[in-house]
């Protein structure tokens, strides 16, 4: 494992890069957190083992304000996030070792490689969504974000979530944000993962999005919540058979 951290217009992003045992050129899968969360998480690190488990590499990176890079988690915005994305997408094209390059998110991570892919599709082999928070747009622009309520014509200048704190900048940004766009510029193949008992992310928009999408699999995970608590291991499988159905068939 090699850890590190990706300049980002002046914002450094925080890295890690795992690579098969004895591996030499291999894909690569770029894995994002979700809002909240960072690269440590029992399911992300679900999932980067079993993609290297499938011979792939894994470069996680957390994003503005998350983890251990920079800016201030009530600042972060999906434009800033996509900024960043974009940055370590340009970093791992450079890398020399890499065949095709994939990438994989959760939750909001999820709904940033929906952008990221419709954005540039022709980078990427495919991308793999997990419990995708792709309602995010859409619910702001109808006045709720976080359980919160709001008048979408008139947004707060910061919404508080427990001790939390969001600026206003988050639901501006967001609302501007059409993730069909992005979906109907993807037209290769995509995994959605998805707990049928998410109730931060209901399981419908996985179900959405999959009829959205040119080539699209679904696999529901019976009874998974939307960190794949108890489950993350059928989450697992699931993008491990996918790389494996690519490479060993």
């Amino acid at each position: 494992m090699k850890e590190f951290y990706i300049d980002s217009d002046g914002v450094q992003i925080h890295a890690k890069l795992d690579i098969p045992d004895g591996v030499t050129n291999s894909p690569l899968c770029i894995l994002i957190h979700g809002f909240t969360g960072h690269m440590e998480e029992d399911h992300l690190i679900a999932a980067q083992r079993a993609m290297n488990d499938a011979g792939i590499s894994v470069l996680r990176a957390e994003m503005y304000g998350h983890g251990k890079s920079g800016g201030q988690f009530k600042d972060h915005t999906l434009f800033k996030w996509v900024t960043n994305a974009l940055s370590v997408v340009k970093y791992a094209k450079s890398l020399d070792f890499v065949t095709d390059l994939y990438m994989c998110g959760h939750s909001q991570g999820g709904l940033l490689t929906m952008l990221i892919g419709g954005m540039c599709p022709d980078d990427f082999k495919a991308i793999l969504p997990l419990s995708p928070a792709w309602m995010i747009p859409e619910i702001t622009r109808n006045g709720e974000v976080l359980g919160q309520q709001f008048d979408p014509e008139h947004i707060p200048e910061k919404i508080m979530f427990g001790d939390r704190e969001l600026s206003g900048d988050y639901i501006r940004t967001a609302q501007l944000l059409h993730v069909e766009d992005a979906i109907a510029k993807f037209r290769k193949k995509v995994l959605i993962v998805h707990g049928d008992e998410d109730h931060t992310v209901p399981y419908s928009y996985a179900q959405k999005a999959a009829a959205l999408y040119a080539d699209a699999k679904l696999v529901t995970v019976h009874g998974g919540d939307h960190c794949f608590v108890g489950k993350a291991g059928e989450m697992a499988a699931a993008v491990k058979a996918f790389f494996e159905e690519i490479y060993h068939t």
